[in-house]
């Protein structure tokens, strides 16, 4: 019996549409960062970007479970001495909705270049409206 592994340029990748209105931060990212990995397919390959598409719209109205709102902290760094920026969820949501399900994504991806490929398949939106309309892409659920 042999192993088959998928070959780069035999990979069909689809479009899918994620509504992320009133569903929990993490959740939305464990399916998401699942799609772009490839989990899903039967042809899943650790070591091959094997993923689809994912356009997640709504990132503005996403939610967080306890007191995550007013004590998860986010924290960036300039690169200089004292550069170190620390903001909670309510001020990301504020300033910057889509960082939110970015960094909780990234986070659940490898790290390193295969990594770095399937962040790229991500598209995150923080209203309904997006560009991809020309794709065609298909809206999935993801419980609650």
């Amino acid at each position: 019996m042999n192993t088959v592994h998928a070959k780069k340029n035999e990979i069909e990748r689809r479009w899918l549409l994620i509504d992320a209105k009133d569903l929990v931060l993490g959740r939305v990212a464990s399916e998401v960062a699942s799609i772009l990995r490839g989990k899903r397919k039967p042809s899943f390959t650790p070591h091959v970007d094997t993923g689809d598409f994912v356009v997640v719209v709504n990132a503005g109205a996403v939610r967080l479970t306890g007191k995550k709102w007013s004590e998860k902290m986010y924290y960036d760094h300039s690169g200089w001495v004292g550069g170190l920026r620390e903001r909670t969820a309510t001020e990301v949501l504020a300033k910057h909705p889509i960082d939110l399900v970015r960094r909780a994504v990234r986070g659940m991806l490898p790290k390193g270049p295969l990594g770095f490929a399937m962040i790229r398949k991500l598209k995150v939106y923080a209203g309904a409206e997006h560009p991809h309309v020309a794709q065609k892409p298909e809206a999935i659920k993801i419980a609650p």
